[in-house]
């Protein structure tokens, strides 16, 4: 009876290993620079980042614009009468030139403004590029992680089925208590219960894994990068420098600290004249009560200046100094987080390199231990208990040891990441090739628009009521 049980419990184990090798003879090998590549080159979200420099550049391209010379033309047609004279209608079409020659230094600073904003722009997207590389990274390493961990989980089912066929083995020869078997039938029940878990957080990785990549989700992978020990021999004061002379999105902060200064300098430029040339020509002809045509060429230059206008120029100094001072506190804050987040990560990193050079003999001892309480019970000599605390330790120690290999391979990355690592010149490349908006990303979007307006439509006229 016992014997049969325990070969319908091994039939889901064995389906699922024939399942996995199926799987894995169609699946795609894909390395970790391979990875970070395809998500350098692919991922939505750095994508929209991108158009952050877009905006940037438009935004100079209307501060300059506004420096430079704008023309404007119109056109009018008048008809008038006044009592007890003739009708009178006529045309006149205008044009008009303007240049700004002086601004109280408002455009040069709007000008100086953008230029900084589309640097920035550019170092957004850089640093999102470094953080979507870590990103990949921590997502690789935690499939990696997880698939060994089922491997582990599926380890231990194996042994406990292989043991509780030994019990029942026993238990059928009248060696061993009934109450054995069911012990080892239910540690077998947990395991395979802790090995689904297990099975489905490595699924659920992997989706995260395939998100960040953008490829088609439903593509089976086989994860070909394992970690190797290679040690980190810079100091977290070296880091923490090296973080604050790197980091784009320090730059960028410091970037937005002189925009806002001057926002202050475009600010106290209300309270300076301005000056501005114009240059027109016009034609106007008259129809009734008799055909004139005049031409007309005209150059002005103007100033003007605002002498008083009840503290509102004052008060958008004041705004614009508060803002100046609070971009400052940023930059600051931006440096004690910077400082705070690798002190951290750089702590975790050498908690887990210590764990990493510890666990290798730990998980030998309690094979050995394993093998010898299995071989002890077997014999006579031992009780169930010695193999299940075994069993347990074993696995507790492969846990460890898998912990200990990828918290630090994931916290190094951590490291190297805060510090502001640039990407290499493979990953640059890859980076280059992330695709503009098509126009049939755009076409489709509109027409996915129509479809949607039109069952909004459809879905409130079959709500409507008649007569009402």
């Amino acid at each position: 009876m016992y014997g049969q049980k325990r070969r319908i419990l091994c039939l889901p184990l064995l389906t699922a290993c024939l399942f996995a090798v199926q799987s894995g003879a169609q699946a795609r090998d894909l390395s970790l620079a391979d990875a970070v590549d395809m998500a350098l080159a692919a991922n939505t979200g750095l994508r929209i980042t991108r158009q952050g420099e877009h905006t940037a550049d438009a935004a100079l391209k209307q501060a300059r614009g506004r420096n430079g010379v704008s023309v404007s033309a119109s056109d009018s047609v008048r008809w008038s009468k006044t009592n007890g004279e003739t009708q009178q209608s006529s045309n006149g079409l205008n044009l008009s030139a303007s240049l700004p020659l002086y601004t109280g230094g408002a455009n040069q600073a709007s000008i100086q403004s953008g230029e900084i904003g589309a640097a920035a722009a550019r170092l957004t997207t850089e640093r999102a590029r470094e953080d979507l590389k870590y990103e990949v990274i921590a997502a690789y390493y935690n499939a990696v992680e997880a698939l060994k961990k089922t491997e582990v989980q599926r380890e231990a089912v194996g042994n406990y089925d292989a043991h509780l066929g030994n019990v029942t083995a026993l238990y059928e020869a009248g060696a061993q208590a009934r109450i054995d078997v069911l012990r080892s039938s239910v540690e077998l029940s947990n395991a395979r219960q802790e090995l689904i878990s297990a099975e489905n957080a490595y699924e659920v990785n992997l989706a995260t894994l395939r998100n960040l990549l953008n490829m088609d989700r439903g593509e089976e992978l086989r994860l070909t990068t394992d970690v190797s020990y290679v040690p980190f021999e810079k100091t977290v004061q070296d880091c923490i420098s090296y973080a604050y002379g790197n980091r784009r999105d320090l730059q960028v902060q410091k970037d937005t600290l002189a925009q806002r200064e001057l926002a202050v300098d475009i600010a106290k430029a209300g309270k300076k004249p301005t000056v501005n040339l114009t240059v027109g020509s016009g034609i106007t002809t008259q129809f009734r009560p008799h055909n004139d045509t005049n031409r007309d060429v005209s150059a002005s230059v103007g100033v003007n200046w605002n002498i008083f206008d009840s503290g509102v120029t004052r008060a958008q100094i004041d705004a614009a100094e508060a803002e100046r001072d609070t971009a400052l506190l940023n930059v600051q804050q931006a440096e004690e987080t910077i400082d705070l987040n690798l002190r951290k990560a750089y702590l975790n990193l050498r908690e887990a390199e210590k764990r990493f050079t510890a666990t290798g003999d730990a998980v030998k001892q309690a094979e050995e231990d394993y093998f010898i309480a299995s071989q002890r019970y077997r014999a006579g000599e031992g009780i169930l208990l010695d193999v299940l605390d075994a069993q347990l330790a074993l696995s507790k120690a492969k846990q460890n040891d898998i912990n200990a290999r990828y918290d630090y391979a994931r916290y190094r990355a951590q490291v190297e990441n805060l510090m502001g690592e640039p990407l290499t010149a493979a990953e640059r490349a890859a980076a280059d090739g992330l695709p503009e908006v098509t126009q049939a990303e755009r076409d489709s979007a509109d027409a996915a628009n129509l479809a949607t307006s039109a069952a909004v439509q459809m879905t409130v006229a079959k709500n409507e009521v008649p007569g009402k």
